[in-house]
């Protein structure tokens, strides 16, 4: 692990999460290559994120093969998208998404050489670097050199019609099923965080299944209320979508109060928000008409071993062809080498190809540390 003062690493990520919340975009769709959710069985071990054929940095192609999370989720679309992006617009990179168990759980496939590149969110990140959370009793030996902000996920409360359950005021006295998001995902870790803290997780039973198996559990009534999230203000999750589908209109936005509001304020993974509804194909105002979130950011993370060019070539696809993104997903970020920083933690190495696409664009920070190529 990384040594150091934790206080200041905790204050410093409630900042990088602040700034990488607020008007940026997510990705969805499909496409390009390992569009099937595989390593993309490029012939390479994978160990050094190249595809093998030219000893990670000789000039050859390279191959970048992603830890996506699950099928359905923002970070298994965003990669999707990166993946056409690069298929269509790149002379030499090739990029292959991977499903994974979450992006907690891609911190401990990294450590462990399963996957060299990842989407992964600061609340997580600040946990392994802290040995703090789950970290604290099986902490990672290894972190990734950080890359730049893809999306951020505003996660918020949900109640079903028949579960008579209208406010957060409900959960807190108790006796409800509840889902906080699948295991293993950073979502899950950010909510569980919180939930403790405002004293919902004790009285209720936590329904623990995965993200496929939700929308079945919705429909069949065994969840009286659940956490859902969307990318950016624009649409929700796939997941989440599905929820909305085979609810049967059922869903409405729980009402938040001030003590619920404190503790999201509180959290240093985490920022509020309160905006409109948005993505749901059903009336979900019958208690509010605001959906009150605890956002996170999420960015993409890359061994060191990734040779430069192709993480800046990443950077370049992402800021160039964001109409190729957008062809897959319509909640595709409004790239700016701006907002691409906007995850930086100062404590951990910024990748070198990353460093560099920062520094030709006049955004690096001389406070940042730039990873070794």
């Amino acid at each position: 692990m990384i040594d150091g003062d934790k206080t200041t690493r905790r204050d410093v990520v409630k900042g990088a999460a602040t700034l990488g919340t607020v008007g940026l975009a997510g990705c969805s769709g499909n496409g390009g290559d390992g569009s099937d959710g595989s390593d993309g069985s490029d012939g390479s071990d994978g160990s050094d994120g190249s595809d093998g054929g030219d000893g990670g940095d000789g000039g050859g192609d390279v191959t970048i093969t992603i830890g996506g999370t699950s099928t359905g989720s923002s970070t298994q679309a965003a990669g999707q998208a990166l993946a056409r992006a690069a298929q269509q617009h790149s002379d030499f990179l090739n990029i292959s998404v991977q499903e994974t168990q979450g992006w907690t759980a891609n911190l401990y496939e990294y450590d462990s050489g399963q996957i060299p590149a990842m989407g992964v969110d600061n609340n997580s990140l600040a946990k392994a670097l802290n040995e703090e959370g789950p970290f604290a009793e099986d902490p990672v030996d290894t972190l990734p050199n950080q890359g730049f902000l893809f999306t951020s996920l505003q996660i918020h409360w949900v109640g079903l019609d028949d579960s008579d359950v209208e406010s957060v005021a409900d959960l807190r006295e108790g006796g409800y099923t509840i889902y906080p998001i699948q295991p293993g995902f950073g979502t899950r870790l950010l909510t569980e965080e919180i939930l403790q803290e405002a004293g919902m997780w004790e009285p209720n039973e936590i329904l623990n299944v995965d993200t496929g198996d939700i929308p079945g559990a919705v429909e069949e009534g065994r969840v009286d209320a659940l956490c859902l999230y969307g990318a950016n203000g624009v649409n929700l999750s796939g997941w989440c979508q599905e929820v909305d589908v085979r609810s049967g209109g059922g869903l409405n936005l729980l009402e938040v109060d001030d003590e619920f509001r404190q503790v999201i304020e509180d959290h240093p993974g985490a920022i509020l928000e309160e905006i409109e509804p948005y993505g749901y194909e059903q009336e979900v105002t019958a208690y509010t008409d605001t959906m009150t979130t605890w956002s996170l950011a999420g960015q993409w993370a890359f061994s060191p071993d990734i040779p430069a060019r192709a993480t800046e070539e990443v950077c370049r696809l992402a800021m160039e062809h964001e109409d190729t993104l957008r062809e897959s997903d319509p909640t595709t970020l409004e790239y700016s080498p701006e907002a691409m920083t906007q995850t930086v933690i100062p404590e951990i190495d910024i990748h070198a190809g990353v460093a560099n696409f920062f520094e030709e664009n006049d955004v690096w920070d001389d406070s940042w540390s730039r990873g070794d190529e």
